[in-house]
């Protein structure tokens, strides 16, 4: 199982960007979460198929149609076990 963390900043808060990156982890088969930081920024959880997180990954270098993102920070890591699904919060 490979996971990976994400660090989104831009204009993310306030644009459904959650929402749009639930449903585009969905459909890529992924689970994990997104929540907001005070700070600004989305931090994004995804664990699944390393191939699928690259294409998640992609796809968070723009995000929905609202959001600017101007920077996504990629840690990936070995995970020992992966949510039920991908949730947001």
């Amino acid at each position: 199982m490979t996971a990976a963390r994400f660090l989104v900043s831009g204009r993310v808060q306030g644009v459904a960007f959650r929402a749009h990156a639930r449903r585009e982890a969905q459909a890529l088969g992924l689970t994990g979460h997104a929540r907001n930081l005070a700070d600004g920024r989305v931090e994004i959880e995804a664990h699944g198929d390393g191939h699928a997180i690259d294409a998640f990954a992609r796809w968070l270098a723009h995000g929905p149609p609202l959001a600017r993102v101007d920077a996504v920070s990629r840690t990936d890591f070995a995970a020992s076990h992966a949510p039920a699904e991908f949730s947001t919060g």
